[in-house]
């Protein structure tokens, strides 16, 4: 029997960010067998829930889980993408299908399985969730942290990507008719991908891109977070 060895991984200054990781479009996972079980496991429970894979889990996500073999609750829910949240949501059959991987291919995990966690925010991340818990408006959130929206959303979506449920319908609603709302929010559900690029090309003669972000975060918070 061949043992896979799954080096300690190092998360020092120079390792890529988490947005990084987020939004890279390439496969990196270290096990590619374990990656197409989770893959399917991801459709099977989306199918089931009638949501798109992408909520469930991301992409990335999947490509850590394959990397580390996370076996509990904790690890798992200090994967990239994941959050605690999501890890009592929907972790309990991907835990049982990595154990069961990990133990069948006799695979050596490291000691300490050493993985980025909530608490390494930014500054910057805890001054804007902290803003949107008060419904300060997100022009001003922009303002006070000295970053243009773009960035702002930039931001969030990183927040959200990680796994952080927050609420900013209460800006939404001033500026997005709640029947473009649906629509927007419609066009997530049914797409196989949650990319800004395709969605804008499908919606940018009724929406502004800006639009089209706003409402993709607070789908990906409310259904996947």
């Amino acid at each position: 029997m061949s043992f896979k060895i799954v080096e300690d991984t190092d998360f020092s200054d120079e390792a890529p960010d988490e947005e990084s990781i987020m939004k890279s479009g390439s496969s990196c996972a270290a096990d590619p067998e374990l990656f197409a079980i989770l893959n399917a496991l991801r459709r099977k429970i989306a199918t089931g829930l009638n949501l798109p894979p992408y909520v469930i889990f991301q992409d990335p996500s999947l490509e850590a889980m394959a990397t580390t073999y996370p076996i509990n609750s904790d690890e798992l829910a200090n994967i990239v993408g994941v959050g605690v949240g999501k890890a009592k949501r929907y972790g309990d059959e991907f835990i049982k299908v990595i154990r069961t991987y990990v133990e069948d291919n006799e695979i050596e995990r490291p000691e300490d399985l050493r993985v980025r966690t909530v608490a390494n925010k930014s500054k910057l991340k805890i001054s804007i969730i902290q803003a949107i818990d008060r419904k300060i408006d997100l022009n001003e959130v922009a303002e006070s942290n000295a970053i243009d929206f773009d960035q702002l959303l930039d931001e969030i979506e990183a927040i959200v990507n990680a796994g952080t449920r927050i609420n900013i319908s209460y800006f939404i609603d001033d500026i997005i008719d709640p029947d473009d709302q649906d629509m927007i929010f419609d066009y997530f559900r049914q797409s196989e991908s949650d990319s800004l690029n395709e969605a804008y090309k499908e919606l940018c003669s009724d929406f502004s891109e800006e639009e089209i972000r706003l409402v993709r975060i607070k789908f990906l918070s409310d259904l996947g977070n």
